[in-house]
């Protein structure tokens, strides 16, 4: 039984962070959008101020953006459902193992679709690169990655 809370709160953690990390839009100091084009963040994933876009670029992944958001609010909606039935279904008294397993899965599919949503963004946005900006973004992104696998090995020791 603690095994299945335990597992059950891990996805209710893990479907915040997808969330959080693949929908949230929430401005910044300058009046951007926190993740939006020009951060390594929801819109993209990519570090898009850091690969000086031309005007016309930004034009295109604004674009994109804007047309996704609806398709984002909804997918955002049934992963918000998806994590309150799983609350419900661990907190429950008497333990419902089957309403446990069956919510966890319907939030694993909800964060799979976040995923999917993310992944086909980031590609259309990559694709309006030019090549030499999606070489400086690969560099970028396995900087980050390093930096982050180091702090990782320090928090470790």
């Amino acid at each position: 039984m603690k095994r299945t809370r335990v597992v059950a709160f891990a996805a209710i953690l893990v479907g915040a962070l997808v969330a959080g990390t693949a929908i949230a839009q929430v401005p910044d100091r300058d009046g951007g959008r926190r993740g939006g084009p020009g951060r390594f963040g929801p819109d993209a994933g990519l570090p898009l101020r850091a690969l000086n876009l031309t005007d016309a670029q930004q034009q295109q992944i604004q674009s994109l953006v804007e047309q996704r958001r609806e398709q984002q609010q909804e997918v955002k909606t049934r992963l918000h459902d998806a994590m309150e039935a799983q609350r419900k279904a661990v907190d429950a008294t008497p333990v419902d193992e089957q309403a446990i397993r069956s919510t966890t899965q319907a939030l694993v599919e909800a964060q799979t679709e976040v995923a999917i949503q993310h992944a086909r963004l980031r590609s259309e946005i990559f694709a309006l690169l030019t090549p030499e900006q999606q070489a400086q973004a690969a560099k970028l992104k396995a900087e980050r990655e390093a930096r982050q696998s180091e702090r990782r090995g320090r928090l470790k020791h």
